[in-house]
């Protein structure tokens, strides 16, 4: 069979249309790109938001405290400035007299352990270990920030849960998506989870949880600049809700 010239043009047209469109091997390519340890210093500020109980009886905390992050040969290096070491030290000892007290800065301050911290400064290992787990849906074309993207979607299932947690959970639904250039470098990712089951026999529960990412290039470095998480959980008549806000600045 004779394939004429025109035919063939519209072949290889539909073929480069399809390489250039696979978006998750442009993504894991620059992942793998991007995890160089160009060194880094940066100035993280962590604001939390808690929301427990219903009605009247809710009470609600708010929190913020920052760290110096040194990344570099050496390892990661933190530095907690005098203020916010001061303000520590004062809900410590309040909570010490009344376990009551309110203790915004230390609730915030507990977001700065270092599994905390490596998602913002190495963010490619952090997204591939997601992607992992992760099962390819579809791509399509979209926008962010005014400029043509592809939006990258995935199912997380509930192997994400330990088995503890997964054999009360009942329902469970996950999804991932991933904003990404032309060079397949992520610019932005939205990961929300939703769970209901019972624990012990009579208690039921649902819980939600959503993160969402903005990330940049330093050097060959992916980090995150921007990530907020929300959680709402409820159950045995009580409802739960907490936010975090992070956001990373560089320093010179």
């Amino acid at each position: 069979m004779r394939i004429s010239h025109t035919m063939l043009l519209a072949a290889l047209a539909l073929c480069g249309h399809a390489a250039r469109a696979d978006g998750q091997a442009d993504l894991k390519t620059a992942l793998e790109r991007c995890q160089a340890q160009t060194p880094l210093k940066a100035l993280l500020e962590t604001k939390t938001w808690r929301r427990a109980g219903e009605g009247k009886d809710a009470e609600e905390t708010q929190g913020m405290a920052s760290v110096l992050i040194d990344d570099s040969a050496r390892g990661m290096q933190l530095s907690y400035g005098r203020e916010i070491l001061a303000r520590m030290d004062v809900e410590a000892h309040a909570q010490a007299k009344n376990p009551n007290a309110k203790t915004p800065t230390l609730m915030a301050a507990r977001e700065f352990a270092p599994n905390d911290l490596r998602p913002m400064i190495s963010a490619a290992s952090e997204l591939q270990r997601v992607l992992d787990k992760a099962v390819w849906k579809s791509e399509k074309a979209d926008t962010y920030n005014g400029k043509p993207v592809r939006l990258l979607t995935y199912e997380t299932s509930i192997d994400t849960l330990s088995d503890r947690d997964r054999k009360y959970v009942k329902d469970f639904e996950g999804v991932l998506h991933v904003w990404v250039g032309a060079d397949g470098v992520p610019l932005a990712s939205r990961l929300t989870q939703n769970a209901s089951g019972r624990a012990f026999i009579v208690i039921s529960f649902e819980a939600k949880n959503e993160d969402q990412s903005v990330y940049s290039l330093v050097g060959d470095r992916l980090i995150t600049i921007r990530k907020e998480s929300k959680n709402k959980a409820s159950g045995a008549g009580e409802r739960d809700e907490y936010k975090v806000t992070k956001t990373l600045q560089l320093q010179s």
